[in-house]
């Protein structure tokens, strides 16, 4: 599945330093590593991951457990599934009893485990949504959660394949998502898998979509959500759902529970990454940069969408609708929430 979907990954698994690639890749897939990062450094085969294994089954745990804490979870501050996965697989090692070969076949069991959760926790997520989509609908969806973000099918895309399958004739508005384009780039190819007819739109013509009556809700993901419902998400989230929200358009959060974090109050305690400049500067329009050479930039990968602009957040334990700060603590307890 792996190398149908996300061909890119080989490259970083080949490169000189995979650590580097991987923070790079997780800009765009940061959902499936969090499941195969895990199979990677515990297969053998691979000299740099031989070297990760060497290293892991060497270390003391206290020093392993920092070594990752340092490394992996640094490489997505915003982004919180990564760490969800990392503190899994980190609690078994720590729990094990056994020789080096038990434990990494042990790991590799529980890594395909989170692999095949998340399939079955996206499906749940996007059958509860699909209701939420009704024949004829015009959706906005921001960035790419679908089969190329996750291990399998999607979050936000996910309920749009969903509401497609069922039947739902749909048409999507896909922002193109600068400055990494991840939505004219990766949503727009998955949409043209499952055939649902969409058009590529300028993440600043949303509002005029929105404003002219041409869409009936707005879908995206979400990187890490606070207890109040506060979600951090890929930058001009919060734009979209300013825009929507004015015009009385629903606008609906897909996340798993695995992305709540209860721990933080509000959107404002969430990290938000800044990236590497030159992601804005390198725009060209045709043979001709479109920055002044010298220019500045400033590039958060995140922004963070108030919970009071969201209409409902969908979960695999159902749609959480207001109050968020009570019925999120539900649904992650795997209550239902109330209606």
């Amino acid at each position: 599945m792996l190398v149908n979907l996300v061909p890119e990954f080989l490259a970083a698994l080949a490169a000189p330093d995979p650590l580097e690639a991987y923070q790079r890749y997780l800009d765009e897939h940061r959902p499936v590593l969090a499941a195969y990062w895990h199979n990677y450094v515990l297969d053998l085969d691979s000299p740099h991951a031989a070297e990760v294994t060497r290293r892991a089954l060497t270390a003391e745990r206290r020093d392993l457990r920092a070594l990752l804490d340092e490394v992996l979870e640094a490489a997505r501050p915003t982004a919180i599934n990564l760490a969800w996965a990392l503190k899994r697989m980190l609690n078994l090692a720590a729990e094990f009893e056994g020789g080096a070969g038990e434990l990494r076949q042990k790991m590799l069991e529980e890594a395909q485990r989170i692999a095949d959760e998340d399939v079955a926790i996206n499906q749940r997520m996007a059958r509860n949504g699909a209701v939420l989509i009704d024949d004829g609908d015009t959706l906005i969806h921001h960035c790419n959660t679908g089969a190329l973000a996750t291990v399998d099918w999607g979050t936000a895309l996910g309920v749009v394949r969903m509401a497609h399958e069922q039947g739902k004739r749909l048409h999507v508005l896909v922002d193109e998502t600068r400055p990494r384009l991840q939505g004219s780039r990766l949503t727009a190819w998955e949409l043209e898998q499952y055939g649902i007819p969409y058009d590529i739109i300028s993440d600043n013509a949303a509002g005029y979509f929105l404003r002219s009556g041409q869409v009936q809700k707005a879908f995206f993901g979400g990187d890490r959500m606070a207890a109040n419902g506060d979600v951090a998400n890929k930058i001009g989230t919060y734009m979209l759902a300013l825009a929507a929200h004015d015009n009385d358009v629903p606008a609906y959060s897909v996340v798993p529970t695995s992305t709540i974090d209860l721990s933080l109050a509000h959107g404002g305690l969430i990290p938000i990454e800044e990236r590497d400049p030159q992601e804005v500067l390198n725009l060209r329009v045709g043979r001709q940069a479109a920055s002044p050479k010298g220019a500045h930039a400033r590039n958060p990968a995140f922004d963070v969408t108030p919970h009071r602009l969201l209409t409902a957040i969908v979960t695999e334990n159902g749609v959480v609708y207001p109050p968020f700060g009570v019925n999120l603590a539900k649904v992650v307890r795997g209550e239902q929430p109330n209606s």
